[in-house]
Formats: structure tokens, C-alpha cells, sequence
């Protein structure tokens, strides 16, 4: 072995050299890492088609329940508004003489 300098490696090209190795392994981690997310993704959302969704409270219950707290949003409207702007009494709203009453002026019925 001669000490030629020719054919020895430098110092800063053997670290070049084993840095590039070690950046392109890190490349080929991130980049299974990447496949290992996007399979566990892809098995997730497979098993989600699978299983049946169960709905704790039903659709038509919704439509039910909204139904209803449209109602009683719409008759407690009446009876503040036949209260307050018409000086009446609230409970009169839900009578059918009242509305007979509105119907009558509505047609100009004598």
C-alpha cells in the first residue's frame, strides 16, 4: 500500500457518500411510511362500508320531533303575538270562534 492520495477516499467525500446513503434511506422510510398510513386509511374505510350504521335516534323520529316543536313553536308565535299586539287573551287563539272571527273579516262576511 503506497500512500498515494489518488487512491484514497477524502475525508468529506466518504461523509458525502454516507450521508447521501442515509438520506436516501430515510427517503425509502417516509416513503413506506407513507404507504403504511395510506393502507391503514384505505383498511379504515373498508371496514366503515362494511358495518351497517346505527342510528341511535332514528330519521323518522327526527321528523316527528321537528314536526312537533314546529307546532308548538308556531302556536306559542300565536298566542304572544294575539296577546301582546291584539290586547286578547292568549288562550283565545286556540279557540275555533276566534278564527271564525279571522276568517269572517278575511271574506268581508257581514
Amino acid at each position: 500500500m503506497t500512500n498515494n492520495p489518488s487512491q484514497q477516499t477524502p475525508p468529506h467525500k466518504a461523509e458525502k457518500e454516507t450521508a447521501a446513503a442515509s438520506e436516501g434511506q430515510a427517503a425509502k422510510q417516509e416513503i413506506s411510511r407513507k404507504k403504511e398510513k395510506k393502507e391503514k386509511q384505505e383498511q379504515k374505510y373498508q371496514e366503515k362500508l362494511k358495518r351497517p350504521r346505527l342510528r341511535i335516534f332514528p330519521i323518522w323520529l327526527r321528523i316527528i320531533v321537528v314536526l312537533i316543536f314546529t307546532t308548538a313553536a308556531f302556536v306559542i308565535g300565536l298566542m304572544i303575538g294575539f296577546a301582546v299586539l291584539g290586547d286578547g287573551s292568549p288562550t283565545d287563539v286556540l279557540r275555533v270562534e276566534t278564527w271564525q272571527h279571522i276568517v269572517d273579516i278575511v271574506k268581508k262576511v257581514d
